[in-house]
């Protein structure tokens, strides 16, 4: 193995034995890994805890990744930073695809799709339609400039330092706030699987991810991201299939997604009229008219609060209650709000979850409707319906546009040999995540007919385990309430985070636990790909960019990778800080770093490449233009960021454009000052202009 992962470049016949070789060893290790998930299985009802089977899948595979980031660890600055640019098309795909399926593609977007049906589509198609772009647009061009980081073609293009110090600026902020995602989700997913804390699950997957990043560089994250890859696929395919085939009788779920989705939408009109069900949501309607008034009057509604839950604590300890009734309501008493202003946060928050659950479905828009509202309905129903649009729209362009722009997934294409295979990789990378994309739809809508089916219905005290468990890994994520008190489990009765939907399938299914523990091995594996990705742009970036470009440029080739390492080292505890105060959902969190991308990148790069007139002073201009609305839009309407920026001025959104496709008005501006500037500024030296011809013609040759 030390030979496989440290080979060199050499002839052809040297290539094509360095291929087979990986293809030897990489189907060695599909075959153990089966049969070592096939070994738990048997083990499982023979009475191996659920814990040692958690524990298991969590030391082994991270154990596995590493082993190869032991093996592969290097102090050589081409091997560091592009693998050596000798990574097979093939594998340089299945690494592509562990890099981009990352949290948010495995976890996220079948919880997505669960919650908004039919506009959870814009996720698939703006990532898919990213990667076309990928393709067409801006892959095979980088790959034949040769730099090693988007920093750097940003440098050499334009010329000076500031193109590349704003790109730095850029690349740090898309990816670290993608990192923050990816590491929260490690948190959730490594808490579930050995049932520490959240915060202490961020952590023990941190290793996870440094031991890999920090040793080898891009060569030790290349060969674990395929190790990855294979890990995540059969993670998520095999629960889909069973899941089928309970339901169906099919193997094939995407052949009977549409077959479901009836059902689904014939059991959603059931629950809409469902006695239990309206009772429940009229006791929601009441309890948010009832913060309706307190918000009238907070001062007089939090006094009259605290002596009623003063009275009741003293009523209590005067009647010997049991001592668990006392200390709930002392704790009850302890941490109510102490001042108006938070108890007004507090009122807002529970009557936004009031509101919801006071609607049919749990608030939730029915599966098949395209969009909210009705184009044919009232005045307001008409303007829903073209809010919605323009929202699913805009979602799929950010999207498109960040995917063509995000540093950790265009360096992946100066990893291999040539502009061929570049173009060759991102066709498998395609490949490799259809087989995720086209699945997601059809599992968001079995869990939501399982869930229908067999949950709602429940009584209380007979729901499965998984309810209890997950509710104790975070409440916000999932949690249950009798607010009728008739023991059965109505839909709006049942709160569930989007996160979680992926990682409880199999047990919402009642499929065996190693099966759980398969999943959540696929999202750890998901989580740590992209997360060595982000690190490892952001770490080289900051020594490559920053340090050997404009502060050291005689610094030693092991100087360089040594600084990579201790700023990889930095920044990784910095987001696992940051992740560790859950800022946000995974899924915003990552939509903001396409977006940001989308605005400070896209502009520069295309324009780069295909218009020779572009100078450096407007590729500063347009990234600093195009990020700055982009940041200010999101900044004055997203509620995480208004609180973490204190802005308290109204939310007026532009043309009803949510937050997270800031990127919309980002990315025109962008190429409109850059195309200004450009033409008002001295073109760019001939030496510029020329290394756009070569890059563009004569057409694309390897070499």
């Amino acid at each position: 193995m030390p030979g496989l992962f440290s080979a060199h470049n050499g002839s052809k016949a040297a290539r094509q034995a360095f291929k087979a070789q990986l293809n030897r060893v990489y189907c060695w290790y599909t075959v153990g890994f089966l049969l070592f998930v096939a070994v738990l299985a048997g083990l499982e009802p023979l009475g191996l805890p659920r814990q040692w089977i958690g524990l298991s899948f969590l030391m082994a595979t991270v154990g596995l990744y590493a082993a190869i980031g032991v093996m592969s660890r290097t102090t050589d600055a081409a091997e560091y930073y592009v693998a050596g640019r000798r990574v097979p098309a093939f594998y340089n795909g299945l690494a592509t695809g562990a890099d981009w399926m990352s949290a948010a593609s495995f976890i996220g977007m079948a919880g997505t799709l669960y919650l908004t049906g039919y506009n959870g589509l814009a996720f698939i198609m703006g990532w898919t339609g990213g990667y076309c772009l990928v393709a067409l647009v801006l892959a095979p061009y980088l790959r034949k400039f040769g730099q090693l980081t988007i920093p750097d073609f940003l440098g050499e293009r334009y010329g000076g330092h500031l193109p590349r110090l704003i790109g730095l600026v850029a690349a740090i902020l898309c990816s670290f706030t993608y990192l923050v995602a990816q590491i929260y989700g490690v948190g959730l997913i490594t808490s579930h699987l050995t049932g520490v804390a959240f915060e202490l699950g961020i952590f023990l997957g941190l290793g996870g991810i440094l031991v890999c990043s920090f040793l080898g560089g891009m060569r030790a994250v290349t060969w674990t991201q395929v190790a990855q890859c294979i890990v995540l696929i059969v993670a998520y395919l095999i629960p889909v299939v069973w899941l089928s085939v309970k339901q169906t009788g099919s193997p094939v779920p995407q052949l009977v997604y549409g077959f479901q989705l009836e059902k689904v939408t014939a059991k959603e009109k059931a629950l809409d009229t469902d006695p239990g069900e309206l009772q429940v949501r009229e006791i929601f309607r009441q309890h948010s008219q009832s913060l309706t008034d307190k918000l009238a009057n907070p001062v007089a509604a939090l006094a009259a609060d605290r002596a009623a839950a003063g009275k009741k604590l003293a009523e209590l300890k005067a009647e010997n209650a049991p001592v668990a009734q006392i200390s709930s309501a002392g704790k009850a008493l302890a941490n109510m709000p102490r001042t108006e202003a938070a108890a007004t946060k507090a009122w807002l928050a529970a009557k936004a979850s009031a509101d919801l659950k006071s609607q049919p479905l749990n608030g939730m828009p029915r599966h098949a409707a395209q969009f909210a509202g009705d184009p044919n309905g009232t005045a307001k129903e008409r303007e829903a319906y073209d809010t919605s649009r323009r929202n699913f729209l805009a979602l799929v362009f950010c999207l498109m546009v960040g995917t063509a722009a995000l540093p950790h997934i265009l360096m992946r294409y100066y990893t291999v040999p040539s502009v061929r295979e570049a173009r060759q990789s991102v066709t498998w990378s395609l490949f490799f995540i259809v087989l995720l994309y086209f699945t997601a739809p059809a599992l968001a809508v079995l869990v939501k007919y399982e869930i229908f089916t067999v949950l709602v219905g429940t009584p209380f005290d007979q729901l499965p385990a998984w309810v209890a468990s997950w509710a104790k890994v975070d409440p916000s994520l999932l949690s249950v309430v009798d607010i009728n008190k008739d023991n059965i489990l109505q839909l709006n009765e049942l709160s569930i985070g989007g996160d979680i939907i992926v990682l409880a399938t199999p047990e919402i299914a009642g499929l065996p636990y190693v099966i759980s523990g398969l999943v959540a091995a696929g999202g750890l594996a998901a989580a740590l790909s992209t997360g060595d990705g982000l690190l490892l742009t952001i770490a080289n970036a900051l020594s490559h960019d920053l340090y050997y470009k404009m502060i050291d440029p005689n610094a030693s080739t092991v100087s360089r990778v040594t600084v990579s390492k201790m700023l990889l080292l930095m920044v990784a505890l910095i987001a696992a800080y940051v992740a560790a105060q859950k800022p946000a959902d995974i899924l915003f969190l990552v939509s903001a770093a396409f977006s940001f991308a989308a605005a400070s990148f896209f502009p520069a790069l295309s324009l780069g490449i295909f218009w020779k007139r572009a100078t450096g002073m407007a590729a500063s201009m347009g990234m600093l233009a195009g990020l700055g609305v982009t940041f200010y839009y999101m900044v004055t309407t997203q509620p995480w960021m208004r609180d973490m920026f204190r802005v308290t001025s109204p939310v007026e959104l532009w043309w009803g454009i949510d937050p997270i496709s800031a990127g919309l008005f980002g990315v025109p501006v962008g190429f409109v000052v850059m195309v200004l500037v450009s033409l008002v500024t001295p073109p760019p030296e001939q030496k510029a202009q020329d290394l756009v011809e070569h890059i563009r013609y004569p057409h694309l040759r390897d070499g």
